[in-house]
């Protein structure tokens, strides 16, 4: 089993070698290799998670005074649960993208690019210990910052992949200080040896969140990820939906023993207000791709939330037991998100493809007969994520109500709310897309892709219908499972009712409010609160006056400094300084005996004053 674990990560990484190596120039093989090694993953994960056994083992890699860095496997009920995840999703959008990515030019390194961000993110997976977690998670950002900038030649995307790049460097500098201070505090930073002793400390626990904050992109480190949409589509599906950021859920998950009440507290209301804000800020965009970005923004608020949410007390057969709660309805809901908005992102994929690459859905509109089988995939799609009874976002999203209802009403009244208004934003753009008439020459023409386009859309179709029904997934992943809360009784039905009338209320709002139009209805009838919202509550804008103003400011200080202090008077300053010593020393040596005598003369004076006290 262990071997196959390691076959599993190492399959990528290679796979990105020889496309490095040899195939720069041929994009078709390229694709081949890497779309190979994505099946090959996926089909080694099932039979890692299906074959039943788990375990861990880890060899020493690095050694300094006692302190020991290991690399090691730590295969349990939740890495396959994670590692099916990405296999799965991971060969969805390498399939999708040999259709999408066909005519580009750069398709070798594309593919190359999609192989090292699978070798990253199942190292993520895999990993033992903190220390060997952020090394490939540094990867995992190396990775998201090449194929954001895939289309390097666009100003928007190489600023998008920099933004993105030293915004999660940002999070990933609290993560760094918080796995010392863990190893500095536990003497160790293996999972399963903190699982078992550890120091209690609100401060380790936050600082590790830190890392989530970045990759996640919980507030305040929101900014980067609606800008990642500069990159291709089907890398927006697999990193920035269901794979990369959902890595900080996980990541946390695997750390929850660490966390104290007080911790979770602020990872509860983090996740929480990242929630309602992202949910806020889709209602006004008219990219369909920014309206996912900022749906894939609510939904890990949703997630982190949840974990926050911390344990639950249940009762069985008489006996109490306290569950991990936070931790099953987290992954529960990573779980189900990954493959419907996996499916909405290549969905949109599909139409941005089949509308020439226009991306604004006001420009849109006729497509449900133009591309039929895209819009009733995309239609299950949307009708998981805002919660339709049976599919399976409802069941994710209705154990995550529950939790927060029996934990905290606060928090249950504004995740309730965030889903009033993901009904919301995701049938105005499911109607505006795909209904009335075509609003440009690109949607007048639209057609739909071919079979490497549609098949993965139907796989994923099918797991966003059935991906709710625990019952279905073998007993292999009972760890994770038996986490998840259950409401029974009167809670069940208030939950059932709460969701129900969410439902409702967003979704009938939008079909009243929102018609298929070349003009957004919010913006004609209330300027004000569309200008607020497209606002984004002027994040960017704060960011870039700090940078202007304080941080490029304090740059050139230091620069100034550093010209005058260091290069100028200690650099240059002593340098000038010796070169007067040599100067005079050189002019010592004339080569004249007379000269040489006054200075021996000179120096028996000085001898003489030295000797006799006087110097």
């Amino acid at each position: 089993m262990l071997q196959h674990a390691i076959l599993i990560l190492l399959l990528p990484l290679l796979s990105a070698a020889v496309i490095a190596l040899f195939l720069r120039r041929q994009g078709g093989i390229a694709a081949i290799v890497s779309t190979f090694t994505a099946a090959s993953i996926a089909a080694i994960a099932l039979i890692l998670a299906l074959h039943g056994g788990r375990g861990e083992n880890h060899v020493d890699w690095l050694t300094l005074g006692t302190f020991t860095l290991s690399l090691g496997v730590k295969f349990d009920d939740l890495a396959a649960l994670m590692l099916v995840i990405v296999g799965i999703v991971g060969l969805c959008v390498h399939v999708f993208s040999l259709g999408y990515m066909h005519d580009d030019g750069a398709k070798a390194r594309y593919f190359g690019g999609l192989s090292i961000f699978m070798f990253s993110m199942i190292g993520i997976v895999l990993a033992d210990n903190l220390f060997m977690i952020f090394i490939f998670w540094e990867l995992v950002g190396f990775s998201s910052w090449v194929l954001i900038n895939h289309w390097h030649e666009k100003t928007s995307a190489s600023d998008a992949s920099k933004k993105a790049f030293i915004t999660n460097r940002v999070g990933d500098f609290g993560f760094l200080i918080g796995i010392i201070w863990c190893y500095w505090a536990n003497g160790t930073v293996n999972l399963t040896q903190l699982g078992e002793h550890h120091v209690f400390s609100t401060a380790i626990a936050l600082l590790l969140f830190c890392g989530a904050v970045g990759k996640s992109a919980q507030l305040p480190l929101q900014v980067w990820l609606p800008d990642a949409m500069e990159g291709p589509t089907p890398v927006s599906a697999l990193i920035h939906a269901a794979t990369m950021v959902a890595a900080g859920i996980y990541m946390l998950c695997r750390i929850h023993v660490l966390m104290v009440p007080d911790a979770l507290t602020v990872i509860m209301w983090t996740g929480a207000a990242t929630a309602l804000y992202a949910a806020c800020c889709a209602i006004v965009q008219s990219d369909v791709k920014k309206v996912l970005a900022y749906s894939t923004l609510s939904q890990l608020g949703y997630m982190v939330a949840a974990f926050g949410l911390g344990s639950l007390v249940t009762e069985e057969n008489g006996t109490k037991v306290v569950i991990a709660a936070g931790v099953g309805a987290a992954m529960f809901h990573l779980t189900t998100h990954a493959f419907f908005k996996a499916l909405l992102f290549l969905g949109s994929g599909s139409v941005i493809h089949g509308c020439h690459h226009e991306q604004n859905i006001f420009k849109m509109g006729g497509l449900r007969t133009k591309m039929p089988l895209t819009f009733w995939t995309f239609t299950l799609g949307v009708a998981a994520i805002i919660g339709l009874p049976g599919l399976a976002g409802f069941f994710s999203k209705d154990a995550i109500l529950y939790l927060a209802f029996a934990n905290n009403k606060a928090v249950f009244a504004v995740l309730a709310f965030t889903a009033v208004l993901t009904a919301l934003y995701m049938t105005r753009v499911w109607r505006i897309t795909f209904f009335g008439a075509a609003r440009s020459e690109s949607a007048a023409h639209a057609h739909e892709g071919g079979l490497t386009l549609t098949l993965p859309l139907i796989v994923l179709a099918v797991l966003a219908v059935i991906g709710g029904y625990v019952g279905i997934y073998p007993k292999v992943f009972t760890g994770v499972f038996e986490l998840i809360p259950e409401a029974h009784g009167a809670d069940h039905t208030t939950i059932l009712i709460t969701s129900l009338v969410v439902l409702i209320l967003g979704a009938g709002s939008a079909l009243l409010f929102y018609k298929p139009s070349a003009t957004d209805a919010l913006e004609e009838r209330s300027p004000g609160l569309f200008r607020l919202l497209a606002s984004k509550l002027w994040f960017d804008e704060i960011y870039q006056w700090y940078l202007d103003k304080v941080q490029q400011r304090f740059a050139l200080l230091l620069n100034f400094l550093e010209q005058i202090f260091l290069a100028g008077f200690i650099v240059r300053g002593g340098a000038g300084l010796v070169g007067l010593f040599g100067l005079g020393a050189r002019a010592l040596h004339v080569g004249k005996l007379n000269v040489y005598l006054y200075w021996f003369l000179a120096g028996v004076v000085v001898l003489w004053l030295f000797a006799t006290g006087v110097l």
